[in-house]
């Protein structure tokens, strides 16, 4: 395939579907790829993120714990007095 076989149907393909769609198409590409390539990556992260509370699990760091609020207290309330 020539260079003119190649402009010409760029030429075509331009003039069938016009530049704002072609825009478009071109940017839902690269989007889609950019998701593929975080979708490959994100299985490592999520490994990662296993092994970390795998780790924290085994060997849990120190708490401290705070005791629990209670909105009502067990005392009886007066009423209408």
């Amino acid at each position: 395939m020539s260079i003119t076989h190649i402009v010409l149907l760029l030429l075509v393909v331009v003039l069938i579907f016009g530049t704002k769609k072609l825009r478009n198409i071109g940017s839902d590409l690269g989007g889609a790829m950019r998701d593929f390539k975080k979708g490959l990556d994100g299985d490592e992260e999520a490994k990662a993120a296993r092994e970390r509370e795998e780790k924290l699990r085994a060997d849990p760091p120190a708490s401290t714990q705070v005791p629990p609020v209670h909105s009502e207290t067990s005392e009886p309330r007066d009423r209408g007095q």
